[in-house]
């Protein structure tokens, strides 16, 4: 489904892979936990996307001339109604899981799950949304980095480690780089709709700079992680050729082809770094 968008799907499963491999090399691996915070994550992200949809095109964001794929709303493709079904059921799902998770790993959950789907609603929606405010990085890297991987190894051990945050960290750089693709290739339309992302705040080459920044930073960060692990943490490094041309793309290109594609190979970035750090704290 379109409005599920897809492409920006990594940055839901990558966190859950990478708490839980932390807890799997620690000796504590519960299959139904890991299932259902995979569940919980995802379903979170598709119904924040759902609700983006929406809230976009009742403010009038959502314009023909925008570069991104078409959105459904906006687009008239499914009624507005129809889109917050979709929304309430895809969060729905998410607090099912979550459910179970609270019950068998503790109440913090209940606050860590509110949090999450409150965040994704107030993202594009409410009387004052901060993706409209330039914080949509911020809560990004927080939610998607710092307490879905955080989260993910709390569901298994019950326990806080600091390995746990400093893990988060390029799984956080990584996703809020989704997003700031998304608001590089969508600068020009969203400054006209009056949507003062983080990029039509500081500008296009700004934006730039800040991709390639972390980018980088979340290469850099892995250092920082052989000292509490071992050097098979730096297994994500491999991806580095898929890093390179993809920074290149982001920095020189405007056309929405372009973008959109980068959009996406920045997700792949996402998975595949996150698969190969998985599988070195796994073997650390």
């Amino acid at each position: 489904m379109v409005a599920a968008r897809p492409r920006t799907l990594p940055a839901a499963v990558a966190p859950v892979l990478v708490g839980t491999s932390l807890a799997a090399s620690e000796d504590v691996f519960k299959p139904l936990r890991f299932v259902c915070a995979l569940i919980g994550s995802i379903f979170i992200q598709i119904g924040t996307n759902l609700a983006n949809d929406y809230s976009d095109a009742r403010r009038g964001a959502d314009t023909e001339d925008r570069l991104g794929p078409v959105r459904v709303t906006a687009g008239g493709l499914v009624p507005p109604r129809r889109v917050l079904t979709w929304t309430y059921v895809a969060f729905g799902i998410a607090v099912l899981a979550g459910v179970y998770l609270i019950a068998v790993a503790g109440w913090e959950l209940l606050a860590v799950g509110i949090a999450s789907i409150v965040a994704g609603v107030l993202y594009t929606g409410g009387p004052k949304p901060y993706g409209y405010e330039g914080l949509g990085e911020l809560f990004v890297f927080l939610f998607f980095g710092i307490v879905a991987v955080v989260g993910s190894y709390f569901v298994q051990t019950e326990d806080l480690e600091r390995a746990a945050f400093d893990l988060a960290v390029p799984v956080g750089l990584l996703a809020a780089a989704i997003l700031v693709v998304n608001n590089v290739r969508d600068i020009d339309t969203d400054r006209r709709a009056g949507k003062r992302t983080l990029a039509v705040r500081v500008g296009r080459e700004k934006a730039r700079r800040l991709f390639t920044l972390m980018i980088a930073f979340a290469y850099i960060a892995l250092i920082g992680i052989v000292f509490e692990l071992s050097a098979w943490v730096l297994l994500p490094l491999l991806t580095i050729p898929l890093a390179v041309p993809l920074v290149r793309t982001v920095n020189t290109r405007t056309d929405g082809a372009s973008l959109n594609g980068a959009l996406a190979d920045t997700g792949r970035l996402l998975a595949v770094f996150s698969l190969l750090l998985s599988v070195g704290v796994l073997v650390s």
